[in-house]
This record gives structure tokens, sequence and C-alpha cells, in this order.
């Protein structure tokens, strides 16, 4: 996706609600203190069952901030499998009383259904819904509403229901003799670490945080430790776990570590740096396109068109200071080490080790 003048403008401008952490429904914490975050409430799936959305390329489009993880890998997917043009990418840009708003330009959709907020969608999908309206929505051009904005099965569909229309050569993310521990995989990485660092922020206990915080960086230590060997967390090829396991390691120097460091204090607080295989991993997937210029202007690693960056993202406290953003990216842009010679066995003694992966099956 290409930074455009407007674009910026309307990144720069975005509204910002009061913080989540401040407002949090009280459906969204437990007895114990801990976040536990909001289901997805649309979840239709795409494919030529009865009930199922027709894979029609044109039709869809998704809303999202490239500022959230769940949305900037729904980005990712699309564009490593050739489905840019074929579902596009509409920006969200922030949050005002009445939840996300839909970016002015970019976009014809405020001419199209009278809706400048994400909201519109949603009742007009269903008049009930008393929830958030959440970043990424699939919505259907046609009739305006929503199809799903469940994003632990979205990738799934656009990689299995959407593959005739992937582009030649493109990446199998998600192979069908790895399913179940791709699965297996994805659960963990969904609730200890890109949820994790959620659970550090929101919760409402020092125990709950504590608790969310060290399985965080036990996790990490187990990634690195995975990665020695292999290229990517299966072995010799990317798959969708990558994808999901980058959205965090992509963000989590600018906007997630400032908000840990704050709880539990800067030298308690690694980077991913501090776990050498992982961030070369992780500097690996950069090189090879996985975070585009605008969402590296999102991320705060590339000025806009104006020359200035974007600030004010993330959950770094007020007053904190971050490292210049040119920094931050020639870091990213360092050569990592060959790790093109490493390939390795997609068997590995985490989620799905002792056989237990052919017990699973998920997003049916």
């Amino acid at each position: 996706m290409t930074i455009t003048a407007d674009i910026e403008y309307d990144l720069r401008h975005a509204p910002s609600a009061a913080p989540p952490a401040k407002g949090l429904p009280h459906r969204e914490l437990g007895d114990d203190g801990a976040f536990i975050r909001q289901g997805n409430w649309f979840r239709t799936r795409f494919g030529p069952g009865q009930g199922q959305a027709p894979v029609e390329p044109g039709r869809y489009f998704i809303l999202g901030s490239l500022g959230c993880g769940w949305a900037r890998r729904q980005n990712i997917l699309l564009r490593l499998l050739g489905l840019s043009d074929a579902v596009p990418f509409y920006l969200l840009t922030g949050k005002d009383t009445k939840g996300w708003v839909i970016a002015e330009h970019g976009n014809d959709l405020r001419a199209r259904f009278g809706f400048d907020h994400l909201d519109g969608f949603y009742t007009l999908t269903d008049p009930g819904f008393q929830g958030r309206a959440t970043s990424p929505s699939v919505i259907d051009g046609q009739t305006g509403q929503v199809v799903s904005n469940d994003y632990h099965v979205m990738p799934q569909d656009w990689e299995v229901a959407w593959r005739e229309h992937h582009a030649p050569g493109a990446p199998d993310l998600y192979p069908e003799a790895l399913r179940p521990a791709i699965d297996l995989l994805n659960q963990q990485i969904f609730d200890d670490v890109n949820n994790g660092t959620y659970k550090v922020i929101f919760a409402r206990s020092q125990a709950a945080a504590r608790a969310a915080f060290d399985v965080f960086y036990a996790r990490l230590g187990d990634y690195n430790t995975r990665l020695a060997t292999r290229r990517y967390l299966f072995g010799a090829t990317p798959t969708d776990s990558d994808v999901r396991l980058f959205q965090t390691l992509s963000s989590f120097e600018r906007a997630y570590r400032p908000a840990l460091a704050a709880i539990f204090g800067e030298s308690e607080t690694k980077q991913v740096w501090d776990f050498p295989h992982l961030w070369g991993y992780a500097r690996d997937l950069f090189a090879q396109g996985f975070a585009d210029p605008l969402e590296q202007y999102v991320l705060g690693l590339l000025p806009g068109p104006s020359g200035e960056y974007l600030s004010g993202k993330g959950f770094a406290p007020a007053g904190y200071r971050l490292r210049p953003g040119a920094e931050s990216l020639a870091a990213w842009q360092e050569p990592a080490v060959d790790r093109a010679r490493l390939g390795g066995s997609p068997v590995y003694s985490g989620p799905g080790g002792g056989g237990s992966d052919i017990h699973w099956k998920f997003g049916a």
C-alpha cells in the first residue's frame, strides 16, 4: 500500500478516544483481574457450502487499522498470496466515542454506504449488536453487511478457500499435512504472544500481569531455540504461523514494550534482539516484504511524504522516549545471518508434540 499525502493526513489527524485500558467493559475482565478479550460476533466462512460466503474477487473488502496486529496480519497475507486486488484493504484511522473511524481518503465507502464509522456496517448487519466493532472486519460490498470479524480464521480462508485466485508462485502457507500442528502453534501464539502483551497491559491485578509477562517471555525464549535450527517455525518454508508471530515482533519495540517496561521496569523487560535467533528470523521476514511501506510508516519506522513520522501510536506512556524511527529501521534492515542455509524439521517439542496434533481440528 502506498503512503500518499492524503492517507498521511488521515492518519496524523486520526481521533483518539480514551485508552481502552481505562474503559474496559466488565465482561472483558475476569474476577482475578485478568484481561479476557471480547469474542468475535460475525463468523461466516468463505466457501461453496450452505451458509458460507461465495468466493468472488472484487465483491468484498476489509476495513482495518494497520496499527492493529490482527488487521496487519490480513494485509500481509493478502499481499503474500496476491489477493490485494481481489479483496481490497481500506483503512480505519483511529477511534472516537463512536468507535473506529473510516479513512476519508483512499476509498469511496462514505459516499457508497453513508457510514463514517465501522459501527454503521455492524448495525446494518445486526441492529441488536451490543459489542465493540473491531478491526479487521470483512464487508460484503454488495450488501454492506459484515461477513466476518473473526480474525482467528480469516487467514485459513485466504489460504484455502481463495486458493484458485492466488498469484502464480504464491507460497502455500497452510499445507494440508501440517494444518493440525499449525493450528496448535497458532493457538499458543495468539494466547501467549499476540494477546499476551494485552494481557499484561490491560490486567487489573499485579498477579495477572506478572503471569502474562512471564509466559510471554517464556514463549519468546522457546521460539528462539526453535529458530536456531529452522529458518521458519516449521522448517524450510514459511507458514501461516510465521505471519502471526511477525505481527507482534514487528511492533513490539515501539508499541508494546514501553507499556510493559512501565509496569515491570526497563531492566526486566527484554527486547526482541535479546533473543538472537528470533531477531535474525524477524529481520529475515522483514527483508522478504512482511512489512510494506505503509505498514512501516504506521509502525513508526518510515516518515510520510511530509518527512514527518507518525507519533502518539501504540501503548507508550506519556513522555516515554522511543529511539528515532530511522534508528529502528536501520536495525531492522541489518542483514540477518544467512538463514537460508537452515532447513530443519517441522517437528518440535512444542504444541502438537507427542502426537497430540492428530486429535486437533481448528476452525471447522
